[in-house]
This record gives structure tokens, C-alpha cells and sequence, in this order.
């Protein structure tokens, strides 16, 4: 199977469970918000995202490992698979009692973090170790599998399997909630999502990687980028949760809980985004290995120009559409303000900056060039973190955000001269004027959306409104890049008919 072929698998098994994932995510914060309130909700998010930060324990495993399996996939060298899969084995059981260990201590000391009334102590502190249970799995039993599924581009297993853990943790927290149980119980009850999830994995790994020899000589020094890795994950990390962080120390749980409803919009924005990257990060791994550089060129300015055309045209509906989303959403939901105009323009926007980087953010990934970008890293964790206590303590929510936004500017704007100067070998303006013409694209579609009297009154409503936008917007961004960008537009055209007769 070539790479093209597993990118079209891929595609759509993660846009299938892309779909289900938005989907649920949208349910899941529905059904807390009815069943238990913008407190309860607030917590959920508040602990899932400090177990997300002692993930980190994983030590840049991940990355190292699937850019480790890169070459012997290629050289079909089992024998060197066999010893980077074992080697990352052995340091994923021992990230694993560390994550363990942490999660417990978590377990002891949140409840005493946070104020709530809804849900006592002990529950607060077993809520904690049913959420961790996930990574603990995770780290004893699946990170060698994704490992390898990730390098040799079969993301649409992974996919598969996510699909099916969505499906089951969502029908069980909605089922118990409405059967009147509480929260702590019906996340008990979702485990069985993750143990299925877990099941399908290492089955198919067993099946389809039989030539695996798990007593081979682990091949440590094929991890050396590891550490690099982990600094890049940690700042990364850091950097994406600060906000929930933020929020529950500076602010309340009904702030984390507006939090996450409007952040729920634009992780399911990114949910779709992602189905149009499957695959590509190990495709874009697999050029750089073989040094093909006019392919990787070619490839890379395609996907650029496609994907900046995408964002575009999702972000600029989604900042005219967020705010009568979440009031139709939250509608009846009374213990919090949900009307914050200024909030939905700022997490649409920061969701816009954060994906105007995601194509060379992509190749840093590919090539492994950890090390090479840890400082600018380093900056816009410190430019999130020292941002966000400041305009957090001064503007709250809002001013957290502000924060955020001025970190993925600067990410932004630093990859766009690193990325030509040291993968590619493209001038650095070909991006910027892609940039230039995605930011000028996204005012006309906001400005004309915002001049239209909207009648959002309903779902219903809302949808047909947003549908007639998304036609005003493709008018606009493909009139912008068929007089732009004409070549890149024929190519990625032509690939998308190759791509649909296979």
C-alpha cells in the first residue's frame, strides 16, 4: 500500500471519527450542564486538563518513537523495528508507574484545590483516578502499538478504535446521568470505553506486526531525541492548557465551565481540520527520510495553500456564528453568563492563529527538529503562561485569551522564517503571502457576515444561516486563490480527483 493509500484510508476513517468525536463533544458538556450543573462541568474540565499535564511524564516518547521507526519502515528492517518498539516498551512501563503514582497524588491533593458543593471530597478525589485511568492504559499498554500504527501511516486504525471509545463513553455518561446517578458513577461505568478501545489496539498490532520479536536488544540510542521531544511536548502542553489552569486558579469553576462551552466550538473545529492533515505528518516524515526535496516542495505548498483555505473559511463563519451557537446551546442554563461576545471573537481568533501554523508546526514534527526549536518554544509558553496571570488577574477570562492569542502570533510568525530557512528551502514569502491572503480573505467574510441581520433563533435557523455564509465564503477565498495561487489550486484539484477514483 503506497502513501497515497493509506492517506485516503486515513482521511477517512479520521474524518468519520472526527465527525463522531465533534459530535460528542457537544453532547457530553450538554448532558453535565443539564444533569449537574456549570460547576460540575467547570470540574470535569478542570481535572481532565491537569491529568493532560502529568501525561507529560511520557518524556517525549511519542514523537521520538515514531521518528525513530521512520527509516526501518522504510528499509522494511524488522529486526530494527523490533528493537525501537522494544526499547520504547520498556521506557513507556516506566513513564507509566510515574504517571500512576502522580495521578494519585493528584487524587489527595485537588479535592483541597478546588471549591465545589456538588460534589463532596472523596467523590472529587475518585473522579480524579476514573479520569486517569485512561492514560494508565495508555502508557502500560498502548503507546508502543500507536507508536508504530503512526509511523507506518495507519492512523485510520487508530481512528477506528477512538471512533468506537467515543461512541460507548458517550452512550454510558448520557445513560446514567439521565438515569439519575452521579457524575463519579457514570464516569465509573464509561470505563468500559477504554478498555475496548485498548482491546481493538493491541489485537490488531498482534495480528498485523507478528514479526515484532519482544526480546530483542532494545535500541535506547534510537530515542535520543526523546528529551528534545519532551521539551517541545511539556512547552506545547503548558501552552494549549494554561487557560483551564488559569481559570481555576484565578477565576472560579463557573469561569472554566463558559470555558470549555466555547472551547468546545473550536475543538470541534479542529476535530474537522484534523481529518485534513491525517496522515501527512508521516507522509512529510517519510520525504524528508529519503531526502526527496522537489516532492516534499511540491506536496507541502499544495497542502499549505488547501489548508489555509480551509481554516479561513471555517474560522470566518465560526466568528460570526460562535456566540448565537453557544446562547442556542446553553439555553435554559441559568447558574452562568454565557453571552460573551468578546470571548467568542478571541477563542475563534486564537483557534485562526493556532492553525494558520499548523503546516510548518507539521514539519518540525517530521523532521525531528525538537532541539532546533526548543527556545521559540520556550517563548511563547512564557508569553502564554506570565500573559495570562497578568491579563488574567486583571480582565479575567477574557484577558487569558488575549494572552493566548499574542502566544500563537508569535509561534506564527517565527515558524514562517524557520520552516523555508531549514526543511523546505522555499523562500519565506510564498507563506507570507498565503498568510496575508487568508487574513485578508477572513475580514471580507466576517465583515460581510456581520453586516447580514442574522435570524439565529433556533438550531435550525442557525445552520441555514451558517450554510449561506459558508457559500458567501468559498466565493470569496476561491476567487482570492484562483487569482493567487492558480497552480497550487490545479494541483490540489487534480489530487483530489486521483484520490476519489481510488
Amino acid at each position: 500500500m503506497n502513501r497515497t493509500q493509506k492517506f485516503i484510508r486515513s482521511t477517512m476513517a479520521t474524518g468519520l471519527y472526527q465527525l463522531v468525536l465533534m459530535l460528542t463533544g457537544f453532547i457530553l458538556p450538554k448532558v453535565m450542564l443539564s444533569f449537574y450543573g456549570s460547576d460540575v462541568n467547570g470540574l470535569v474540565t478542570s481535572i481532565t486538563q491537569f491529568i493532560n499535564y502529568i501525561t507529560l511524564v511520557e518524556a517525549g516518547l511519542s514523537g521520538a518513537a515514531v521518528y525513530a521507526l521512520y527509516k526501518p519502515l522504510a528499509a522494511n528492517d524488522t529486526q530494527a523495528i523490533s528493537r525501537v518498539v522494544v526499547a520504547t516498551k520498556k521506557f513507556y512501563a516506566k513513564s507509566g508507574w510515574i504517571f500512576a503514582a502522580l495521578v494519585g497524588l493528584l487524587a489527595v491533593v485537588y479535592p483541597f484545590i478546588v471549591e465545589t458543593d456538588s460534589v463532596s471530597m472523596p467523590g472529587v478525589a475518585v473522579l480524579v483516578l476514573v479520569i486517569g485511568v485512561s492514560g494508565i492504559m495508555d502508557f502500560f499498554v498502548l503507546g508502543k502499538y500507536r507508536a508504530i500504527l503512526t509511523a507506518d501511516q495507519k492512523q485510520y486504525v487508530i481512528s477506528l478504535a477512538l471512533l468506537l471509545y467515543c461512541v460507548l463513553n458517550t452512550v454510558m455518561i448520557v445513560l446514567f446521568s439521565a438515569l439519575g446517578f452521579s457524575v463519579v458513577f457514570a464516569r465509573i461505568a464509561a470505563l468500559v470505553a477504554v478498555f475496548a478501545k485498548t482491546w481493538i489496539l493491541a489485537a490488531y498490532c498482534k495480528k498485523h506486526y507478528g514479526y515484532l520479536d519482544y526480546s530483542a536488544k532494545p535500541d535506547d540510542k534510537a530515542l535520543n531525541k526523546r528529551w528534545d521531544a519532551l521539551f517541545l511536548q511539556i512547552l506545547g502542553t503548558v501552552q494549549t492548557g494554561a487557560p483551564v489552569v488559569l481559570s481555576t486558579v484565578l477565576t472560579s469553576l463557573s469561569s472554566v465551565s463558559i470555558y470549555s462551552v466555547y472551547n468546545m466550538v473550536v475543538n470541534g473545529l479542529n476535530s474537522v481540520l484534523g481529518i485534513f492533515g491525517t496522515g501527512l505528518g508521516a507522509g512529510f516524515g517519510d520525504l524528508i527520510v529519503r531526502k526527496e526535496t522537489k516532492k516534499l516542495q511540491k506536496a507541502y505548498l499544495d497542502f499549505e495553500v488547501a489548508y489555509y483555505a480551509l481554516i479561513t473559511l471555517i474560522y470566518a463563519v465560526a466568528m460570526v456564528q460562535i456566540l448565537p451557537f453557544v446562547l442556542i446551546y446553553t439555553r435554559g442554563v441559568t447558574d452562568a453568563d454565557y453571552h460573551q461576545p468578546l470571548l467568542g471573537f478571541l477563542f475563534t481568533l486564537n483557534g485562526f492563529l493556532y492553525n494558520i501554523k499548523t503546516p510548518q508546526g507539521m514539519l518540525v514534527i517530521s523532521a525531528g527538529l525538537y532541539k532546533e526549536t526548543r527556545w521559540q518554544t520556550t517563548a511563547q509558553a512564557l508569553i502564554a503562561v506570565i500573559g495570562g496571570v497578568v491579563l488574567g488577574y486583571l480582565y479575567g477570562l477574557a484577558g487569558i485569551m488575549i494572552a493566548m492569542c499574542a502566544s500563537n502570533l508569535y509561534r506564527a510568525v517565527d515558524l514562517l522564517f524557520f520552516i523555508p530557512k531549514h526543511v523546505t528551502k522555499l523562500k519565506m514569502a510564498v507563506s507570507l503571502k498565503n498568510v496575508a491572503l487568508s487574513v485578508a480573505e477572513l475580514i471580507i467574510v466576517v465583515g460581510l457576515g456581520l453586516l447580514i441581520p442574522w435570524d439565529n433563533g433556533s438550531f435550525l435557523l442557525w445552520a441555514a444561516n451558517s450554510a449561506a455564509l459558508v457559500v458567501i465564503g468559498v466565493v470569496i477565498i476561491g476567487t482570492g486563490n484562483f487569482l493567487v495561487n492558480r497552480e497550487q489550486v490545479a494541483s490540489v484539484l487534480t489530487r483530489a480527483k486521483q484520490m476519489l477514483k481510488k
